[in-house]
């Protein structure tokens, strides 16, 4: 049914969890940030399936040649800022499976403004976890709102002109273990999770409103924002 598969996330989506639990999956890999400009895979990887990042950078197509051809059903998260030459490869091929993880951009920003503050961006262990406030800034947060709007509709559209059905998954949805089993019958791997991977933790379980400095400020901000329109 499909050759490999592609996961649309961004950053502090939840998507390492995702990743996580597909490769519990027998038959499933995911391989990082294989189209990252600043890595492959991950962070300190110098390759992946034999594909050194300098190829990759010469010819995308040849990392996604790799992919199809690994083991089972291979695939690689991508996130907006990664290399725009896959979007049309990925986004041209209906049998690349496309998998579309959301989460709420208020929760997504603030994540991001307290991982950078603490550089904590994964918690294995909840007694390594660091507390931090961000500062909300109503410029930068329209900013991120606007981007990840334009990406998912280019995506949303792209998609529906080529006649293809991605799988779309909330970040609330990544604690479903139903969900999360039916994104793997949906991908043609019949193999079941009796139970979710929960190795990784939630960095900052508190209410949103008490993750930042200057809540009043932020309400405000959102007051003037299309709340409808903010997770299309």
């Amino acid at each position: 049914m499909f050759d490999y598969f592609i996961v649309f996330a961004e950053m502090r989506t939840g998507s390492n969890f995702l990743e996580t639990n597909l490769n519990a999956f027998e038959g499933l890999s995911c391989l990082g940030e294989a189209f990252n400009p600043h890595f492959i895979g991950y962070p300190n990887r110098d390759e992946i399936l034999g594909v050194t990042k300098e190829v990759r950078d010469s010819d995308p197509g040849a990392l996604i040649a790799a992919v199809k051809a690994a083991p089972g059903l291979a695939g690689f998260r991508f996130f907006h800022d990664h290399d725009p030459r896959v979007l049309d490869i990925a986004l041209d091929d209906p049998r690349c499976a496309k998998i579309i993880l959301t989460r709420n951009p208020l929760d997504s920003y603030v994540s991001w403004k307290i991982a950078k503050a603490t550089n904590q961006w994964k918690l294995t262990d909840v007694k390594r976890r660091k507390e931090a406030q961000a500062e909300f800034d109503a410029g930068e947060f329209a900013a991120h709102v606007s981007q990840l709007q334009g990406f998912q509709v280019m995506l949303l559209n792209r998609l529906q002109s080529g006649g293809q059905t991605p799988f779309y998954v909330a970040y609330e949805d990544l604690q479903d273990l139903g969900v999360m089993n039916g994104l793997a019958r949906w991908l043609g791997v019949p193999a079941q999770l009796e139970g979710l991977d929960k190795s990784l933790k939630v960095q900052n379980p508190a209410p949103v409103t008490y993750k930042v400095v200057n809540p009043d400020e932020m309400e405000r901000a959102l007051a003037d924002l299309d709340a409808y329109n903010l997770t299309r």
